[in-house]
Parts: structure tokens; C-alpha cells; sequence
């Protein structure tokens, strides 16, 4: 598989992973107790890549509207809407109340650079006061994916470093890495993907440091993620939560030092 092709699956991933987030969570965000982890709390947690995802579905967009290369090192005025800039390295735009791939009003600047060595499949994509909506994104995420991947299936590596601004102007603070893997099968139900790795989310004065234990595991078919552990430190409280052991529902366990547990659904 070419470089040019791996990097076209690697942007229509990430929406589809990103459109598929924003169906599992909703927008509550106020948190109910530092010594507990509730409902509240696991939303944050599932719904970041919910915002960056649709960062994504615009990054996707552009590099599918310089053609098959994205290589024409040209400066285009695409869209009336937005201006970008290709080179052989990678391509910046700038936007005036844009809509993509059916997001909200996009605004700011997006610089975007790739890998270096003909068969890379990584890039950097740098948000500098760019809108989605009235949410606001600052910082950089990286993208490397495995060489190994099969032509069914993709496994790859996401390094953030950003802060998003919301429209209620509480302010999340994500730093860390997750590998993200997904397989297409022949229908949504054995479609499977998969998310392992460690980050850190800072949310309006509190702390959340999650580590996938058992890796992640879900399918297009549900809304809820279906299996796998993780650890979550809220501001020191340190937690485990698992989601099944493969079954589609809305539960996910929660297991406190002291050896108690309570179930809590992710239902709306």
C-alpha cells in the first residue's frame, strides 16, 4: 500500500472514529463529586475525542481537495470560505466561517505537515485559534500509523497536546498518548475498533489520569464501548472502570479501593 493511499484511509478514520464518538456522549460536563467518579465524569473522559474528531473530518477534507498527490506545492483559494496553502511537506489553510463535512462554522488557522520519507504515514496537525462552532482549539496532535497495517484493518498512534475551549468557556487540557485501531468487517456489528494508551485531561480545576489496563473495545453497532478496562485517577481518587465483557449495553463498573463497586449507565 502507497503512501498516498495510507494517508487517504488514515484521514476518512479519523472521521468516522470522530462521528462515532459524538454519538456516544452528550454535552454535560459539570462534575458532582471529587470523591466519587460519576456519569459526569466518564462522559469528559469518552467525549475529547468526540471535539478532536472533528477537527479531524477538516483535515480530511482538505487534503482530499488537492487531489490524489495533496503534493501541487501551490497556493489555491479552493473554497470562498477558506484559503490553503500545499506544499511537498504538508499544507496550512485559513478559514471565514467554513462548514465541512457538515461541522458547525469553522474558523482559525490549520497547518499541517507530514512525516518525512516517502513511505511515512505520519503527520502533525498544529490548531492556532481555530473554531469549530464556539468550541476553540490550541495546541498540536501527531499521527503515526503502523507500517503493518492490513488493507482491512489500521492501527495507529495519536499524541496530543492540546488545550479546547468550549462554549461555556470551560477550558479541557489533554496531553498524552492513545493507539486507536479499527477493523472493517462485513457488517457495523463486526466493524470493530479499539483504543489503548495513557493520557491526562485537565477539566475546569480537576484532574483525570487514565490508563487503559484490558484494551478498549467497541463496534459501529453499538453506542457504548463494549469491553475492556482502564484506570482513572480523578484529583488522586484512583479508580477502575470496565465495560463488559463484550455485549452491547450502556453499563460500564466502577471498582473503588475499598473493593466496592456500582454500575453506572451512559445512557442520555
Amino acid at each position: 500500500m502507497n503512501r498516498i493511499t495510507r494517508m487517504n484511509k488514515s484521514f476518512i478514520l479519523f472521521g468516522i472514529l470522530g462521528l462515532f464518538l459524538v454519538s456516544c456522549t452528550d454535552d454535560e460536563k459539570s462534575i458532582n463529586s471529587d470523591e466519587e467518579l460519576t456519569q459526569s465524569d466518564l462522559k469528559i473522559i469518552l467525549e475529547t475525542d468526540d471535539i478532536s474528531g472533528i477537527a479531524d473530518s477538516v483535515i480530511s477534507e482538505l487534503y482530499m481537495n488537492n487531489g490524489s498527490s495533496a503534493k501541487s506545492a501551490k497556493s489555491a483559494k479552493l473554497s470562498d470560505c477558506y484559503e490553503a496553502t500545499y506544499s511537498d511537506t504538508g499544507f496550512s489553510a485559513t478559514f471565514n466561517n467554513c462548514v465541512l463535512n457538515g461541522t458547525e462554522n469553522v474558523n482559525g488557522t490549520l497547518t499541517v505537515v507530514y512525516g518525512i520519507g516517502e513511505e511515512s504515514t505520519a503527520y502533525t496537525a498544529t490548531y492556532n485559534d481555530f473554531y469549530v462552532g464556539d468550541i476553540k482549539i490550541n495546541g498540536s496532535r501527531s499521527f503515526v500509523m503502523d507500517a503493518s497495517s492490513e488493507e482491512n484493518s489500521f492501527v495507529f498512534t495519536v499524541t496530543s497536546d492540546m488545550t479546547v475551549v468550549l462554549g461555556d468557556e470551560s477550558i479541557i487540557v489533554e496531553n498524552g498518548i492513545k493507539t486507536v485501531g479499527f477493523t472493517f468487517g462485513d457488517s457495523l456489528e463486526t466493524s470493530i475498533f479499539s483504543i489503548d494508551g495513557n493520557w491526562t485531561l485537565k477539566v475546569e480545576g480537576d484532574t483525570y489520569k487514565v490508563a487503559v489496563g484490558t484494551i478498549l473495545e467497541g463496534n459501529l453497532s453499538c453506542s457504548y464501548l463494549t469491553s475492556g478496562q482502564m484506570s482513572v485517577d480523578k484529583n488522586g481518587l484512583m479508580v477502575m472502570v470496565g465495560f463488559g465483557d463484550g455485549s452491547c449495553d450502556d453499563m460500564a463498573t466502577i471498582t473503588y479501593p475499598n473493593g466496592a463497586t456500582e454500575d453506572i449507565s451512559l445512557k442520555d
